[in-house]
């Protein structure tokens, strides 16, 4: 798989090492379709594609001092890809023997569970939108984890698509100020973009 690679590449890896978000924003959303698409056709899951590119993403934002010294950003975000996808199928295939085999000592509330950085930020996100006004709460879980476009939301929720926009911004300046205080702002905003492929 080839990634096109952005015009300004060279330009924006020397601003996101120093921090800038914005130019790590532009990246993104350069990437993250192009990414998604390979993913995807690995994992025919588009949760668990969702899942691979933010965390490749936050391995890119949490190294960012390391990208001007990248003689390939395009090369350096497939194989960073391409691992996290194996290593998803790889973990699910001993996750499945393991279970089989846990299965016949274990009840089922006894099985141990993984963590990792993604699941703690992705548990700081989930305490925050608990928090969110009832009205907000569900328009944002129809829209992000539902994928419902704002049409459709105003439809179910008997709103118009306005409202749902403003109730959409309302949530996300809300969960960032609530979360920017426990974890990195790039990281939740990263987690809380819906990536359509």
């Amino acid at each position: 798989m080839a990634l096109k690679p952005v015009k300004n590449e060279a330009n924006l890896l020397a601003l996101v090492a120093k921090g800038n978000q914005r130019a790590f924003t532009e990246l993104f959303d350069a990437y993250y379709k192009q990414l998604g698409e390979y993913i995807y056709k690995l994992t025919d899951s588009i949760e668990v594609t969702e899942e691979i590119v933010q965390d490749v993403f936050i391995k890119v934002w949490l190294k960012r001092e390391t990208l001007p010294e990248l003689d390939n950003f395009c090369y350096y975000l497939f194989i960073l890809s391409r691992n996290q996808a194996l290593n998803h199928l790889r973990k699910e295939a001993n996750n499945k023997v393991r279970q089989l085999e846990w299965s016949k000592q274990w009840d089922e509330d006894d099985l141990p569970d993984d963590s990792s950085v993604s699941e703690q930020y992705r548990q700081i996100l989930d305490a925050a939108v608990e928090k969110l006004p009832p009205q907000q709460k569900k328009v944002y879980k129809l829209s992000r984890e539902q994928r419902l476009k704002h049409e459709e939301i105003a439809k179910i929720l008997n709103l118009s698509p306005e409202t749902v926009k403003k109730h959409i911004k309302l949530a996300l300046r809300f969960i960032k100020s609530e979360v920017s205080s426990q974890s990195d702002i790039v990281i939740i905003s990263i987690l809380v973009t819906p990536l359509f492929f």
